[in-house]
């Protein structure tokens, strides 16, 4: 048994130029299926057109052909899928523009998608429309077959690599569940308290406003959007159990979730799910 699951590795801070110019003719190619959708679906006579992803995708063919382009046919269809399912899902005619000029307020964070087989891991770097990316590799990528993913642009200018990938899940005997309980209750002051006592604090980014108002004040925009990025991975990481040494929280071994499900929907935590 396989499961998929998103591997998300740091490129190095050299590809950025080569990046930013990919995600460039991603916009390029966003912004021109935004346009012909919404003349499609608001013509000046006859009925409304919905175009789909694969209308936009024949309206697009021989764009990666063209003089200087570096993405693929395959990123242009991926756009376009993309783009046809966000404007079902917000059901409007015309999706925001996608901006690339990193000056601008209203900068879109560089995305560049691709499908399978596209990028390649070989001797440490990823392949992909023919330029070679250096990052720092956590996971392994050797042992792994990539899948479909993309290059995604934080805050911060720094690109980061989202791909795909099986991984064997270990299915062994099962082991006893947990027996206990425990309910939790949301609060103001602490995030939770459980009904055996443990008090879950919770809300670390507080102890960041300080230092955002004194970066703010001081104007030194690089170090703002140090504590905007540190602030969401930490919203990202928060577990809710019981608090450990290094300021995390789980539940205990033998507890399992009991909460009030008009406020919140816990997972179990047990150290026994995690072990299969």
């Amino acid at each position: 048994m396989n499961t998929t699951k998103t591997l998300r590795l740091r490129l190095k801070d050299k590809h950025a130029r080569v990046l930013r110019q990919m995600a460039r003719e991603v916009n390029q190619v966003w912004n021109h299926i935004n346009e012909i959708s919404a003349r499609a679906a608001r013509p000046f006579s006859g009925q409304p057109r919905y175009l789909s992803g694969y209308d936009l995708q024949k309206l697009t063919a021989g764009f990666s052909q063209c003089e200087g382009i570096s993405v693929g046919s395959g990123t242009v269809q991926v756009v376009c899928a993309e783009y046809a399912t966000r404007r079902k899902q917000f059901k409007r005619s015309r999706l925001h523009w996608r901006v690339s000029n990193p000056k601008s307020s209203k900068y879109s964070l560089g995305w560049i998608p691709f499908k399978i087989g596209h990028a390649r891991y070989k001797a440490g770097q990823i392949q992909f429309a023919g330029q070679h990316f250096s990052l720092w590799d956590s996971y392994g990528l050797a042992d792994h077959e990539l899948r479909s993913g993309s290059f995604s642009e934080d805050s911060r200018g720094r690109w980061y690599l989202n791909v795909a990938v099986e991984i064997p899940e270990l299915v062994g005997p099962r082991l006893p569940g947990p027996t206990a309980c425990v309910g939790i209750d949301l609060g103001l002051k602490d995030c939770a308290t459980t009904s055996d006592g443990q008090r879950l604090e919770g809300r670390w980014f507080r102890a960041q406003e300080y230092k955002l108002a004194t970066a703010q004040r001081a104007r030194k925009k690089r170090r703002v959007k140090a504590i905007h990025a540190r602030r969401g991975l930490d919203h990202v990481e928060d577990d809710v159990g019981v608090q450990e040494p290094s300021g995390r929280y789980r539940l205990r071994g033998s507890q399992r979730s009991l909460f009030n499900p008009d406020l919140l929907v816990l997972r179990d935590h047990s150290p026994q799910q995690s072990e299969r």
